[in-house]
């Protein structure tokens, strides 16, 4: 063999690793595509959650500013009085011109948001438990309304798409190309190549962005983000280290009370040491001004106990992650027993904590909230130019997937990153095995057939 076939063979290979690349992107974008678009809508709604929020429930939410608050527990009467049941949480205003929350299990069964007048005590109205606007979009985000299967499909989505930025970056490695198509659009909206250059160009500035999104979503997770949380928590990466002093502690966790960080949804709650002999409780006035003597920023949320063992939990998780905290009072001393706040985290939980903030929108004000906003538009764009790209490079009555690799041996050292992969997000393993199931059995005999019939 001549020296000369040794750059050719060169050449074969390399596009042949590119068509087995090209191929795994088409079926992430496949799988993922729809996820993405879906995603980035409710997102971009969720980024403006408290200005929406004020805005579609301001009867609701927003009051005339007076010169005196009522104590809260005439206003948790109050929301009684309209409601008839059992109060289980307070939520204090959290600006002058925000109303009282109170939570309360009615007597026919519902668990109710009511919205109190702070200055007046007048009841304003009520919801569902997070039966705001922007619960709806949160859930509708998480797919939480449609069950847990549900969940498990979007997190193999969220596995999918680091897939399809890995791959897609080495799709668009310019390889001694000029600007087009790598930094530069050609072409005309009506060519398949505008959309192509469009799709890489996007792709390669907002694939980070991607990226990071889809590992900072991880943690809500059903399987992946349960499973962190436990090691996280159980080798001290996550959880405060005030969780871990020797103290009663009931059966129940805090994220059965209701939203909390996820570092500490595995946490459990502390219980009050009732005295021997009948000591009054602090109630509901003086747990809020202990809070508020320890430093709860204002908006805070207190869950009231519902047991001679219960405690006054008060918790507030506000866009400044160092204000972060959750304080369990003993009902009968009005003593801390647990004061938590984002410094006690472990470091595991603290970079995730801060990668969750900034997910939401909410660690860098509204910089954040715009900039996720453009990322969000710039995903769903980039959903399309792929939708478009493929429509135009499809042959009639076939998926028009990538073409097989001459020498499918090639596909080994991709099905080692997979695999791997596959290791770290195991939904995302499982997926992968099924998808190389379906090429394997399906695909590749349908396209061998059809290379076939066009070659005979």
């Amino acid at each position: 063999m001549s020296t000369a076939s040794y750059p050719e063979e060169g050449r074969k290979k390399s596009f042949d690793v590119y068509r087995a690349v090209w191929r795994w992107h088409f079926y992430a974008g496949l799988l993922v595509l729809p996820f993405m678009i879906t995603l980035s809508i409710t997102g971009a709604l969720y980024l403006f959650k408290d200005e929406l929020d004020a805005i579609i429930h301001a009867d609701l939410k927003r009051v005339a500013v007076q010169e005196a608050v009522q104590p809260p527990s005439s206003l948790v009467s109050a929301a009684l009085e309209a409601q008839p049941g059992t109060a289980v949480k307070y939520t204090d205003p959290a600006t002058p011109e925000s109303s009282a929350e109170i939570t309360v299990n009615t007597l026919a069964g519902e668990r109710l948001a009511v919205y109190v007048d702070p200055y007046t005590s007048n009841v304003l109205g009520s919801l569902d438990d997070r039966g705001t606007i922007m619960w709806t979009v949160r859930y509708l985000h998480s797919f939480k309304y449609f069950g847990p299967t549900a969940r498990k499909v979007i997190e193999i989505a969220g596995g999918w798409s680091i897939l399809l930025v890995g791959t897609g970056m080495y799709l668009w490695w310019p390889r001694g190309k000029g600007s087009g198509g790598v930094v530069s659009v050609r072409g005309k909206p009506k060519s398949r190549v505008f959309w192509r250059d469009l799709h890489a160009v996007l792709g390669i500035f907002v694939g980070g962005f991607l990226v990071f999104l889809a590992i900072t979503g991880m943690p809500w997770s059903s399987v992946w983000g349960g499973q962190v949380n436990q090691w996280a928590n159980g080798n001290n990466f996550g959880y405060p280290s005030g969780v871990r002093v020797e103290m009663p502690v009931s059966n129940a966790y805090l994220s059965d009370q209701g939203l909390t960080s996820w570092s500490l949804e595995q946490a459990r709650i502390p219980e009050s040491t009732p005295p021997a002999s009948p000591m009054p409780r602090i109630g509901l006035n003086n747990a809020v001004a202990a809070f508020e003597q320890l430093g709860l920023q204002q908006g805070f949320a207190v869950n009231l106990p519902s047991s001679a063992a219960g405690v006054y939990t008060g918790s507030i998780y506000p866009d400044n992650l160092s204000q972060q905290r959750v304080i369990h009072l003993d009902q009968y001393s009005g003593e801390p027993l647990i004061d938590m706040s984002y410094a006690d985290y472990g470091p595991l939980g603290r970079w995730l904590e801060f990668g969750i903030n900034v997910h939401m929108g909410q660690e860098f004000g509204l910089f954040n909230q715009l900039f996720l906003l453009a990322v969000c538009f710039a995903i769903i764009l980039l959903a399309v130019s792929a939708a478009v790209m493929w429509w135009k490079r499809r042959p009639k009555g076939a998926m028009g997937v990538p073409p097989l690799p001459a020498d499918k041996r090639v596909f080994r050292g991709l099905i080692a990153i997979l695999v791997i992969g596959g290791v770290i997000f195991p939904l995302v393993g499982a997926s992968l095995i099924v998808m190389l199931l379906i090429d394997w059995l399906i695909v590749q005999r349908l396209q061998e057939k059809r290379l076939a019939r066009q070659t005979a």
